[in-house]
């Protein structure tokens, strides 16, 4: 049974889309792959790192690229 009153959790967006390289992902975003892989490592895009090579998803660069536009048009 679940309580309608808890709050739901955010969705992971490392669950929902296929899993891409820094390198593809740096090609859809405009974005450097060193980049990437600097805010993957500070938790700021969601990634994790498989064997050595770090993975991400559309949604999560998506979801980074937002946030980082929110906070250019608030300066």
């Amino acid at each position: 049974m679940t309580d309608e009153n808890q709050p739901t959790s955010p969705i992971d967006p490392l669950t929902i889309g296929e899993l891409i390289s820094l390198a593809e992902a740096a090609q859809l975003s405009g974005l450097t792959q060193d980049y990437l892989k600097k805010i993957a490592q500070s938790g700021r895009l969601r990634a994790k790192k498989i064997g050595r090579n770090w993975v991400t998803t559309k949604m999560s660069v998506e979801v980074y690229k937002n946030t980082r536009s929110h906070i250019l048009k608030d300066v």
